[in-house]
C-alpha cells in the first residue's frame, strides 16, 4: 500500500503541475488583446476492488458497500473561456472589438490559411489592405477591404458596414463589409499563438454572417477587447494549487517513511 500511495500522490503532483502551468499562462497574458483564459479539469483514475458492491455474503445476502482504492487523478481536459472581456476605448479608428459572439477571418498571404482571432487591432499594409496588426505577418481580413488613398477617415458600424470619408467628396462611401464566423463548438477550437485560433473537427465548420445576425456580436469601432483574465481569482488558484502540490509531496514523504519503517523492521 505504501508503494502505491507514492504513485498516487505522484499522479497528483503531476497533474497540479499543469495547472500551475496553466494559471501562469493565465497571468503571463494578462494584457493580451482579446486573450481567452484557460480552465484545468481533472478526473479520478481507475480503481482497484477489492470487493465489489453489492457481492453475496457468506448467508447469501448482497453487501451494501465494497473495498476499492483510487489510483490517483489526472488531466481530463483543458476549456477555453469565452467570457467577455472588458473594453478598451483606444480612439485608433482602425480598432474593432467584437461585442458578443463571433470570430474575425484573417488569411496567411504565404499559405492562405483561413485562421480566426478576435482581436480587432486592424492597420492597413502597403497596399491599402486591411491587415491583422503584426510585426511579422500581413494577414489580410477577410472578406478584403480596400482603403482608398485618399480616405481622411473610416467608419465601421456595429453592423460591420465599412465607409470612408474622402477628400472631396461630401458623402460617405461603401468600401467593404465585415464578416464574423462562429462555430458550433468554439471550445474545440485551436489556440495557435499571435492571437489566433483554427478550425478543428471538434469545433465543427464555421458559419458566416454580418455583425449582429443570427446570433454573432456586434462591432464597436475605436475599442479593443481585453483579456478576461481576472488577477485576483488567478491568484487564488495560485495558492490553492501550491497547497495541493504540498500536501501530495507530504504524502510522497509519508509513504517513504512507512517503506522505511518496513524495510527497517528485520533489523530490530
Amino acid at each position: 500500500m505504501s508503494v502505491q500511495c507514492l504513485y498516487t500522490a505522484a499522479t497528483g503532483m503531476e497533474s497540479l503541475q499543469s495547472k500551475l502551468d496553466t494559471i501562469s499562462n493565465n497571468l503571463a497574458n494578462v494584457n493580451t488583446t482579446s486573450f481567452k483564459r484557460d480552465r484545468t479539469n481533472f478526473e479520478d483514475l481507475f480503481y482497484q476492488n477489492e470487493v465489489l458492491p453489492g457481492a453475496v455474503d457468506s448467508s447469501g445476502q448482497p453487501t451494501a458497500n465494497g473495498i476499492h482504492t483510487g489510483l490517483g487523478v489526472r488531466v481530463a481536459s483543458s476549456q477555453i473561456d469565452f467570457k467577455q472581456g472588458s473594453f478598451q476605448q483606444t480612439g485608433n479608428q482602425y480598432d474593432v472589438a467584437i461585442a458578443g459572439n463571433g470570430f474575425f477571418q484573417v488569411q496567411d498571404p504565404s499559405t492562405s490559411t483561413i485562421m480566426y482571432t478576435r482581436a480587432g487591432n486592424f492597420s492597413i499594409n502597403a497596399n491599402n489592405q486591411v491587415v491583422m496588426g503584426s510585426a511579422t505577418t500581413g494577414r489580410l481580413l477577410i472578406p478584403n477591404i480596400t482603403v482608398p488613398i485618399d480616405t481622411t477617415g473610416i467608419v465601421i458600424s456595429p453592423e460591420g458596414l465599412v465607409q470612408v470619408h474622402q477628400a472631396n467628396s461630401p458623402t460617405l462611401n461603401t468600401v467593404g463589409q465585415i464578416q464574423l464566423a462562429q462555430f458550433p463548438n468554439q471550445q474545440g477550437l485551436l489556440k495557435q499563438g499571435e492571437n489566433l485560433y483554427s478550425e478543428t473537427p471538434s469545433s465543427g465548420t464555421q458559419v458566416l454572417g454580418n455583425p449582429g445576425a443570427n446570433g454573432l456580436g456586434t462591432l464597436q469601432q475605436n475599442s479593443l477587447e481585453q483579456s478576461n483574465v481576472e488577477p485576483v481569482q488567478e491568484l487564488i488558484d495560485l495558492i490553492t494549487t501550491q497547497r495541493a502540490f504540498e500536501l501530495n509531496s507530504q504524502a510522497v514523504q509519508a509513504g517513504n517513511q512507512v517503506l522505511q519503517a518496513v524495510v527497517a523492521l528485520p533489523r530490530s
